[in-house]
């Protein structure tokens, strides 16, 4: 497949794009700092912009892309944190960059507490929650834009994310009974996201996915 990867150098975006190349993918790579681009390799391309104004980037990273992926997410600093927007602003361009370019099939990347999905959320992590209100205030309101688009869309709601290898062994469903402090790989995150691109299930649904 040709996938269309936002988020790319974020933690869980590596991912992505390093397991798509492996399994044959091709990527396109869309960042705003080149300076942060990945090894040039066969099957990857990178465009450079500002995913909440550059719509020609926007669109130019999508075009010809049979899906996209997004990873996006805020920086973790306290001015990420106590001021974001990315999502209400990004998912807009990229909504309209897919529609204007044909493109049907998404993954969105999100986080288990946003929205609705509160009420799958333990009690113990949940305490952590006020410090990350806004973030997932601007979350819910980049995912409602979505939801209302006419594409191919599918939520990915992780638990808490870590860094260990990628297993294959996880648990994946609109709900999932979760107790303690449930986590999942960031490696075992990506791996769900693209199966879900050859698969082509969860369509207009979210995922929860946890160890």
């Amino acid at each position: 497949m040709r996938i269309a990867v936002f988020g790319s150098t974020g933690a869980t975006g590596r991912q992505v794009v390093a397991q798509a190349l492996a399994a044959g993918h091709e990527v396109t790579a869309f960042l705003r700092d080149d300076s942060k681009a990945p090894p040039a390799r066969d099957g990857l391309r990178v465009v450079i912009g500002q995913v909440t104004s550059d719509q020609d980037a926007v669109t130019a990273a999508v075009t010809g892309a049979d899906a996209v992926v997004s990873a996006l997410g805020v920086e973790r600093s306290w001015q990420g944190l106590r001021a974001p927007a990315l999502m209400a602003e990004a998912t807009p361009r990229i909504v309209g960059a897919m529609e204007e370019a044909g493109v049907d099939r998404v993954v969105w990347l999100s986080g288990l507490g946003v929205g609705d999905t509160l009420a799958q959320v333990p009690a113990l992590p949940r305490l952590s929650y006020r410090a990350l209100r806004r973030v997932y205030a601007d979350k819910a309101a980049g995912e409602e834009l979505l939801r209302r688009s006419p594409l191919a869309w599918t939520l990915v709601y992780p638990v808490m994310l870590t860094n260990r290898a990628r297993t294959g062994r996880y648990r994946h469903g609109e709900r999932l009974e979760l107790r303690g402090v449930p986590t999942v790989s960031r490696a075992d995150v990506a791996d769900f996201i693209l199966g879900r691109l050859t698969a082509g299930d969860y369509l207009r649904k979210i995922a929860v996915i946890a160890d």
